[in-house]
């Protein structure tokens, strides 16, 4: 079974905070997934969201106002409630509110070989592979830098949905 870390940035007034609405607003979203992440407004991590959520708690980075770790892109958010007549079937969704996201700047100042040296042996496998996994989690790290950096700068929520 494959399991998806879905992301979208969304203008928070635009969200409705209502289950229902935001799985099928996901749903389609995940539908125009090839274009929506092209315009940079949508992200997606196959199977290794806890490693990228690894590599990235390694930082150890606090924020200065809570003296406590960074509300990261990855399990970020509040999660949204399951009715009492919810299908079961529904993923699990997460609404980053836009001060949340505004922490992208986190993303934009750590340095991912830090953060590789940090953790990345232990997220590595295998010494052969550990150039493969290296990049893929590069590209992962990219991605999100520029999800973040997009949404922050528009004053954007991002939603996430775990698609299983």
């Amino acid at each position: 079974m494959s399991i998806h870390l879905h992301l979208r940035a969304v203008a928070e007034a635009e969200i409705l905070d209502d289950r229902t609405w935001l799985a099928a607003f996901m749903s389609k979203a995940w539908d125009n997934h090839p274009d929506e992440y092209a315009a940079g407004i949508a992200d997606s991590i196959e199977e290794v969201c806890n490693s990228v959520n690894d590599l990235y708690a390694a930082a150890g980075v606090l924020d200065a106002d809570a003296d406590r770790p960074w509300t990261l892109p990855i399990y970020g958010g509040r999660p949204v409630a399951h009715s009492v007549d919810a299908d079961p079937s529904n993923p699990p969704l997460m609404i980053l509110e836009p001060p949340g996201v505004s922490q992208a700047e986190f993303l934009a100042t750590v340095s991912f070989d830090g953060l590789w040296n940090d953790a990345g042996a232990r997220l590595g496998g295998r010494i052969r592979e550990q150039a493969q996994v290296r990049q893929e989690f590069l590209d992962h790290h990219r991605d999100l830098q520029g999800l973040c950096e997009q949404a922050a700068s528009a004053g954007h929520a991002v939603v996430e949905a775990v698609w299983a």
